[in-house]
């Protein structure tokens, strides 16, 4: 009765502030009957719904749950307008949705349009989204290579980007073992620098909780310097985002790096107390040498020697 009251004003509902969540729920709950009824209802329309404030929830919601025949017609509408829907603040939600619940082969008109634009779309606040999305849920070789080539290529300006460092950043975590040490690598002889800057100390960030021990040993050996005055290690704890980068190291070394900077960042605290922006840093040294020595602590008297 609902549906058949409901099916002539569909559309409209459909951009509707209130209308739309009674579409999509007939999309979740309707009969297959139904289901296959009312997708028919978005032919010809795709593209205007999917970069609607409304619209674009019910066609998610679609992509969701109708069948796999329709959908694929469905998306087919907004091939031309690939681009346009991912610039789009509703469009883009449109885009990610497709990747991640329409089989690869079905959308490969969406992912090609992808092909050689990978970093303006990992520099653009919608674009890296469906950037991860792809690295999430595309599992063909080739489109893998493609994509990732061009994002190690420019992995120094990507982690220092507002909306690139979240697509490095996703690639350290979920990447392949040599896309992590391709990075690592890159960023080799520029930590320090990077440590500082507030987009790409959050990566430096990553390749400590994710890359192998030796690669971390370069990152360590790196923040250590070459002389005893550990100049840049000094400099990182005084700096608003490097402070953060120097946790996570004595996060994520072992005892025996934990004890070395440890013994370094002692030397310097009283130092540090004569910087007015290096006082809240103290105390978070202060803290952070307690627990270390605690955890030290804690684990020789678990194994005596």
């Amino acid at each position: 009765m609902v549906f058949e009251e409901i099916m002539p004003h569909a559309l409209s509902l459909m951009t509707d502030v209130f209308g739309n969540y009674v579409v999509q729920k007939f999309f979740e709950h309707g009969s297959s009957t139904q289901r296959r009824e009312l997708a028919n209802k978005l032919f010809g329309h795709v593209l205007t719904l999917s970069i609607q404030m409304y619209g674009c929830r019910v066609i998610q919601k679609a992509i969701e749950v109708v069948d796999l025949d329709q959908k694929t017609k469905m998306v087919t509408e907004l091939d031309g307008h690939i681009m346009r829907c991912v610039r789009d603040q509703n469009g883009n939600h449109v885009i990610q949705k497709c990747i991640e619940c329409i089989p690869e082969d079905s959308i490969q008109f969406i992912i090609s349009t992808f092909y050689g634009e990978v970093v303006t779309l990992s520099t653009h606040p919608y674009g890296c989204r469906v950037i991860q999305r792809v690295l999430e849920h595309c599992t063909d070789t080739n489109t893998q290579q493609i994509v990732m080539d061009e994002i190690l290529q420019s992995v120094c300006m990507l982690a220092q980007d507002q909306y690139g460092n979240y697509v490095i950043q996703h690639v350290m975590q979920h990447g392949k073992p040599h896309e992590r040490s391709f990075i690592i690598e890159k960023l080799a002889g520029q930590i320090i620098q990077m440590s500082q800057q507030k987009f790409a100390s959050n990566v430096v960030e990553k390749c400590l909780t994710f890359g192998g021990p030796s690669e971390r040993e370069v990152i360590i050996n790196e923040m250590l310097g070459t002389t005893d005055e550990n100049e840049p290690l000094q400099a990182m704890m005084k700096d608003q985002f490097g402070n953060y980068v120097v946790q996570k190291v004595l996060e994520t070394c072992d005892d025996q790096q934990r004890e070395l900077i440890l013994s370094r960042i002692k030397v310097h605290l009283n130092a540090l107390k004569k910087y007015t922006y290096g006082k809240h840093i103290v105390a978070r040294v202060e803290k952070l040498v307690a627990a270390g020595e605690r955890r030290i602590g804690l684990q020789s008297s678990q194994y005596p020697s």
